[in-house]
């Protein structure tokens, strides 16, 4: 049987220059590792999208 997996999208808030506080990074990282989350990519600025967007999965 194959391993299903639930996924978790984060968006980092940004400042209006669109930089952010590796801070903020570190304590969603460590809040979402501590909820049993796993960081699979980190989906960086795009056209639409200034902030990075954290991507996330686990275990159903």
């Amino acid at each position: 049987m194959s391993t299903q997996w639930k996924y978790l999208v984060v968006g980092l808030k940004t400042t209006l220059m669109g930089s952010f506080k590796t801070e903020a990074l570190q304590e969603e990282l460590d809040k979402q590792g501590r909820l049993g989350w796993e960081l699979v990519n980190v989906v960086h600025a795009t056209p639409t999208v200034s902030s990075p967007t954290l991507i996330f999965k686990k275990a159903q």
